[in-house]
């Protein structure tokens, strides 16, 4: 898992890559009828995926070589393959086995089912289908096993371990096929089609004392801004668990006073937030190449397939694709359940920056193998289970002006700004019952009446 370095009884420095930077210190049964289809302008300009920054359309050509106008079509058709897998896997219900994307403009969805008779109420939807054996409930059941498993044996030779939804089934990676096998036996899942994935890599956690936009922890260790966040009137910044403990104080890259963790997960999940001072403001903005910024417009959870991009200290801005999401890791210091895990590369120093999608906040990372150089995986922790485990509100553009949303108010069906939903939910606004498309923190100005690419009335 990943936890705090330390080297001779002292805690080793962690850097992180950039991140939202705090302005005021520069720091461092059979399927019915198919649902109708969502226009994609909708879905684009609901994600801000009509309108990214020129950072992001850069680093999208160059890590995914794409010619000009590709990286904008790949953001737009992802934002509206969101959409039409969300209402697909409501349609679908326990059937759903997954969605993902292909193509160089990922215009390619699959959505798989284990019933034949839904091919057509897919593919009126645009999308591939794929029948397959087991559902996504089932695979993800499976890997609870394998993580329960987790916490009676050593995992060092096994330290990945997923839910494959391409695939239809989990997968386990591992130094030797021998130490997989016998992972999977004490998991009691040798029954279960559990593939095995022979690599050499271990990952780890990415922190050195390289970085910039900085900021330090008991005046020892280092890390960096992940994502600005709010809960009630306190201002502050979510990062990764391994960087503090709650109660460590913090100071800014210039050593001024900044603040102090309010809470902090780690291993099992690697997840924390601090509250900063009355001289830091939190902004909406990202760090990335030669100082523009890449302003956050929510936390719409990505696809598997769909493109994202990182920023971080020690190697900027680089882009990759999501791989698959309900990762757990295992590192030398414990196990992290629940990242995703993407072909971006990152180095040490990287550690606990911001992920994207488009303008949409993923996550931070955690941790990952290789490099810059030759190529790399890295994992990051969601962001919405940090928001929704800490109760705070992300930071978005269209919150800049205006309050933060409260985290809960009114009952608890009723849908209100600053929850975290996960797809599939209910709620009910407006004397209208909807469900959710695709998992996101709700913001004030993205009611389920004003947001057909996030609910869908039932």
């Amino acid at each position: 898992m990943l936890g705090r370095h330390t080297a001779a009884g002292r805690r080793t420095a962690l850097t992180v890559f950039g991140a939202l930077v705090l302005s005021g210190v520069t720091s461092a049964a059979a399927a019915g009828p198919p649902p109708a289809p969502v226009p994609a302008s909708t879905a684009a300009q609901t994600l801000g995926a009509d309108r990214p920054s020129t950072a992001v359309l850069r680093a999208l050509e160059r890590d995914l070589k794409l010619k000009p106008g590709q990286a904008a079509d790949r953001l737009v058709n992802e934002a509206e393959a969101g959409v039409r897998a969300g209402r697909l896997r409501n349609s679908l219900g326990e059937r759903f086995a997954g969605a993902w994307l292909r193509g160089t403009t990922a215009a390619e969805l699959t959505v798989a089912t284990t019933r034949a008779s839904d091919v057509s109420a897919i593919q009126a939807q645009g999308a591939k289908a794929a029948v397959v054996k087991r559902t996504l409930v089932e695979l993800r059941t499976v890997k609870e096993k394998l993580d329960k498993a987790a916490t009676r044996v050593k995992t060092r030779e096994t330290p990945v371990w997923y839910v494959d939804v391409p695939t239809n089934r989990v997968v386990v990676q591992a130094t030797k096929r021998s130490a997989a096998t016998a992972f999977i036996k004490t998991a009691g899942v040798q029954d279960e089609g559990v593939g095995i994935r022979v690599s050499a890599q271990r990952p780890r956690l990415l922190a050195d004392l390289v970085g910039g936009q900085a900021y330090y922890i008991e005046g020892t260790a280092r890390c960096s801004i992940g994502f600005s966040v709010t809960k009630g009137d306190q201002q502050g910044f979510a990062s990764a668990g391994h960087c503090g403990d709650q109660g460590d104080s913090t100071t800014g890259s210039n050593m001024a006073t900044q603040g102090t963790f309010q809470a902090s997960t780690f291993p099992g999940k690697d997840m924390s937030w601090v509250g900063v001072n009355s001289d830091w403001t939190a902004t909406a903005d990202v760090e990335g190449e030669d100082d523009a910024r890449t302003q956050v417009t929510g936390s719409v959870q990505a696809l598997v397939g769909a493109s994202i991009c990182r920023s971080g200290s020690t190697t900027g801005w680089h882009c990759g694709t999501i791989e698959q999401h309900d990762t757990s890791v295992s590192y030398s210091q414990g196990t992290v359940d629940g990242v995703t895990e993407t072909t971006v590369c990152a180095e040490p120093g990287d550690s606990g920056g911001p992920y994207l999608s488009g303008s949409q906040a993923q996550g931070v990372t955690s941790g990952g193998s290789g490099d810059c150089t030759d190529g790399g995986t890295t994992f990051y922790q969601p962001i919405n289970p940090i928001l929704s485990d800490f109760g705070l509100v992300l930071k978005t553009a269209a919150a800049q002006k205006g309050a933060p949303a409260p985290q809960d108010n009114g009952a608890a069906d009723t849908w209100a700004a600053g929850r975290v939903y996960e797809a599939g939910a209910t709620v009910t606004h407006a004397g209208v019952r909807y469900q959710c498309l695709q998992t996101h923190q709700a913001q004030g100005t993205w009611s389920p009446l004003a947001t057909p690419a996030l609910w869908q009335k039932v």
